[in-house]
């Protein structure tokens, strides 16, 4: 007897559950479904048969991730006869499925079912050996990215998702091209609408858990960029790949990914200050940020690329993620959340960082960085200090005065960062720009020698010096 057994529901009623996954439902000794929001769960319940559901677990993890983790171990842990029921096919698009075969192996029966793909193509007249293809909506950016010709996007379970269906089709195709919008398929309200692209997101498809979205992009492919440059990089990793690639470590990289950023943010200051509002930008000083970004991104690709080898995470779980941290951060935007202020929003996030470390009761500093420069440093722990009411820059001149009559260096340092951070000035900048005032003097000290034929020196250096301030 297998340990544990799943089985797929279908993609709608109980009469599109094949007879041995209903029979193994019924005669299982227990029973877990993912989620009890699935029409075929309503009809087994009113017939009698009860689920343990795992809608718990996505209420309270705030990552798919981390829900689907809780989702393996409680199975892997349950007695043998243990039936697991799924929307759909267990074989197709079912994340708790691959994990619980990499932990259970032969242990492991699973029961095919109908796929709502196999509705969607039925409806659609398309056969799927003929080239299609089935993506993750909720990540096209990377999961559809070289994507072309007859694609059926999954999971567009948000107006949020059809929009960013939207725009990733909107860089190759016309606002006009024709796409199809399948829901419910196999239900009593199944709706199958064809509409331009651009209609996608205006508010005539109400989308939810069974919302798909059919394309046929032709020989245009949506996105290509990102995945060819993932591609390089895994080919710079691989056997006959680059040497230089191959020998590297995520400490090895570190030191470069410090470098690149420093190198981009070099690029920025050479922009306006008031960049991208202003209409006197260099094209060449746009271009230079460009190529920068582009080595800063690749850093982002190859940290993937040792990440992915180790089994851990792709550069697909690093944009998912980030996407689900942006809506989750913004619920001003993305949620009913009424937000009026920068200031606001500030405290927002704060609330949601804390909320995020489970109790609510983690340090607000926890999650900084010590290894920043002490002037970016510093600024960060005053924004957490505004937070909860504190002013870093309360009596700043006081402090400036004990600390140099101290010669503490250090609480000179903070006492000056504080009085930028009460002057709205980037201490870092403003450390550079003085800097760069001193070399140019410097420099003009050094012109100024050579004009007057005098050896720049101990004697000479002092007047110089002086002189060059005009």
């Amino acid at each position: 007897m297998a340990r544990l057994t799943v089985v797929g529901l279908g993609p709608a009623g109980l009469d599109l559950v094949l007879p041995a996954g209903r029979s193994a439902i019924e005669g299982a000794t227990r029973r877990f479904v993912r989620t009890c929001r699935h029409p075929a769960v309503d009809e087994l319940e009113q017939a009698g048969v009860r689920f343990d559901s795992f809608d718990h677990v996505y209420d309270r993890e705030p990552e798919l991730d981390r829900v689907y983790s809780a989702i393996v171990d409680a199975l892997v842990d349950s007695a043998p006869g243990t039936v697991y029921a799924v929307p759909g096919s267990p074989v197709v698009a079912e994340r708790t499925v691959v994990l619980l075969r990499e932990r259970l192996g032969d242990e492991l029966e699973v029961i095919p079912g109908v796929s709502f793909a196999d509705l969607a193509w039925a409806r659609l007249g398309v056969d799927p050996l003929a080239g299609a293809r089935v993506i993750d909506a909720r990540n096209i950016s990377v999961d559809g990215a070289d994507a072309s010709g007859r694609l059926l996007l999954a999971q567009c379970d948000s107006g949020l998702v059809l929009s960013d269906v939207k725009l990733a089709l909107l860089e190759v195709l016309d606002a006009e091209h024709e796409v199809v919008v399948l829901q419910r398929l196999g239900l009593v309200d199944e709706r199958v609408v064809r509409m331009p692209l651009v209609d996608l997101d205006r508010g005539s498809v109400n989308a939810d858990h069974l919302t798909s979205v059919y394309v046929d992009t032709g020989d245009l492919a949506v996105g290509p960029e990102l995945a060819r440059l993932w591609r390089i990089t895994q080919r710079l990793r691989a056997p006959g790949g680059c040497p230089w690639d191959q020998k590297q470590t995520h400490h090895s990289l570190a030191r470069h990914l410090l470098e690149e950023s420093y190198e981009v943010v070099e690029a920025i200051e050479r922009l306006p200050a008031d960049a991208p509002k202003c209409d006197d930008i260099d094209d060449a000083d746009y271009d230079a940020l460009a190529d920068e970004l582009g080595d800063l991104l690749f850093q982002a690709m190859i940290h993937s690329a040792l990440a992915a080898e180790a089994g851990a995470f792709t550069i697909a779980d690093v944009a998912a993620g980030i996407h689900d941290k942006l809506i989750r951060r913004h619920p001003h935007v993305f949620g009913d959340l009424a937000l009026d202020s920068a200031d606001d929003v500030v405290r927002s996030w704060e609330q949601i960082k804390r909320s995020e470390h489970g109790d609510g009761a983690g340090s607000l500093v926890a999650g900084i960085a010590t290894t920043l420069p002490s002037l970016l440093l510093l600024p960060k722990l005053y924004r957490k200090a505004v937070t909860v009411g504190l002013d870093p820059a309360a009596a700043v001149d006081d402090a400036l005065a004990a600390a140099v009559a101290a010669r503490d260096v250090g609480a000179i340092i903070e006492a000056a960062a504080a009085l930028a951070w009460s002057l709205d000035v980037d201490p870092e900048a403003a450390a550079k720009s003085a800097a760069q005032r001193y070399r140019d003097r410097f420099a003009q000290m050094e012109r100024l020698a050579a004009e007057r034929g005098v050896e720049l020196d101990a004697d000479t250096a002092a007047a110089l010096w002086a002189d060059a301030t005009h």
